[in-house]
């Protein structure tokens, strides 16, 4: 793969927006993965333009503000810190394909809600193409919420297990 293609590899990445991406050819093995930092949304009112949608998103200068106090935050972003921190862990799905709990049709489910889970545990098992991949949780803590029934498809990113956190060290594993 010479530069000018690989550019163009990078290129389409970033305009379909994947959040994952890994090539290989022979040897040669190029993982690709986005970062994405997040936005924190204002919760006050922007003057609306019917008009012309552009301008609706810039806030008019000729509009009186309300002078803002650096000394403590909003209540509504209070309350917005709050849930983010109460909101379980997700572990959504890597590939397209098929969920099954178990690793048989006759088989117990890998995890209930309920158990706990270390960093590699199994969860499930999402089949791509006949092939069995398994899905481990990269977190400690207790499993609260299964999102996907037995048996049915799902897409990439899609949240598959709800996941509260006990310890704050968040670990990559790798396979």
């Amino acid at each position: 793969m010479n530069f000018k293609e690989l550019k163009q590899l990078i290129f389409l990445i970033d305009e379909k927006e994947f959040a994952e991406f890994e090539l290989e050819q022979g040897d040669f093995k190029l993982p690709i993965k986005r970062h994405h930092t997040p936005i924190i949304q204002s919760t006050e009112a922007l003057p609306v333009a019917a008009s012309n949608p552009v301008v609706a998103a810039v806030p008019d200068a000729s509009v009186s503000q309300p002078p803002r106090s650096s000394a403590a935050p909003a209540p509504a972003l209070e309350e917005a810190a709050a849930e983010e921190a109460e909101a379980p862990h997700l572990i959504t799905s890597p590939i397209v394909g098929t969920f099954y709990r178990a690793a048989s049709p006759t088989g117990e489910p890998y995890v209930r809600v309920g158990d706990h889970v270390e960093v590699g545990t199994p969860l499930c098992i999402v089949e791509a193409m006949k092939l069995m991949n398994e899905i481990v949780s990269d977190v400690a803590g207790e499993v609260v919420k299964i999102y996907v029934e037995n048996g049915q498809p799902v897409e990439y990113g899609q949240p598959l297990f709800g996941i509260k956190v006990v310890s704050s060290q968040w670990s990559v594993v790798s396979s």
